[in-house]
């Protein structure tokens, strides 16, 4: 009897530690768990952002960055909810977290350069995009080369403007954003007959004009002496865009040119 009852008591033991191995989480298995949410709560985010929902997605975002504090995605993600609600203080001190915890992340600083582009601040958008277009395998590269263009563009740097469209037109030959920044850079620059093949190059590619592009066709048949083409471009510009600040330009210039 006493023999049975202590191999009664062995089974018990051993039952009772296979029980506690089976029930113990290791921290490795915590840590799976968590990185799961993380991701899930990154993806719900991402869908709320991109419906326009914001709070919601801040509640994804909040929850992300108490569980990671370094967790760049989240602070970019809180970064764009705010640029869309326009707490931009806010906005810009979340990019620049992100930046501070993921500093080759290039899609953050690209993200980024967009915004300081979009507050008009050209020289430090310039500076951020010039980073961007290093990262020869970022896949928006030809993008952020049209961006850095543009802000050249706007500080007044047309020659360093006109190269860098021309980086652009090389990645993608028929891009209308690159062509049409060509023939406008060429334009300024002095060099009409360049300027105009870059126009013509440009409308074989696009499917209907802009305001800006009637205009500068107009400026560059005035250059040729094409009242034809003035014409017509002139007649376009203001029945499709009577309200834009390109017609009233035209207005204007159609004064300072008039004999």
């Amino acid at each position: 009897m006493m023999t049975c009852l202590r191999a009664f008591g062995l089974l018990v033991c051993v039952f009772m530690l296979t029980a506690c191995v089976t029930t113990t989480e290791s921290p490795y298995s915590e840590k799976k768990d968590e990185q799961r949410a993380l991701e899930l709560s990154a993806q719900l985010a991402r869908t709320y952002i991109s419906r326009g929902e914001w709070e919601s997605a801040k509640r994804h975002l909040r929850y992300a960055i108490e569980t990671d504090p370094k967790n760049v995605e989240a602070h970019e993600g809180l970064a764009l909810v705010f640029q869309n609600t326009g707490e931009l203080e806010l906005a810009e001190e979340h990019y620049r977290k992100a930046l501070r915890y993921g500093p080759k992340n290039t899609r953050v600083r690209n993200n980024y350069a967009a915004f300081l582009f979009s507050m008009d601040r050209q020289k430090e958008a310039a500076s951020e995009f010039e980073r961007v277009v290093e990262d020869v395998l970022y896949e928006g590269r030809l993008n952020a080369f049209l961006n850095l263009a543009l802000s050249y563009e706007k500080l007044g740097r047309i020659e360093d403007a006109s190269r860098t469209f021309r980086r652009a037109y090389l990645m993608d030959n028929k891009s209308t954003p690159a062509l049409l920044g060509l023939a406008r850079t060429q334009y300024a620059l002095g060099d009409y007959p360049k300027a105009q093949v870059y126009y013509d190059e440009f409308q074989k590619h696009v499917k209907k004009q802009s305001a800006a592009s009637l205009l500068l066709g107009i400026k560059l048949a005035d250059q040729f002496g094409d009242k034809n083409t003035h014409a017509s471009y002139a007649l376009a510009l203001k029945n499709l865009y009577p309200k834009s600040r390109e017609y009233l330009e035209y207005r204007a210039y159609l004064e300072q040119t008039r004999p």
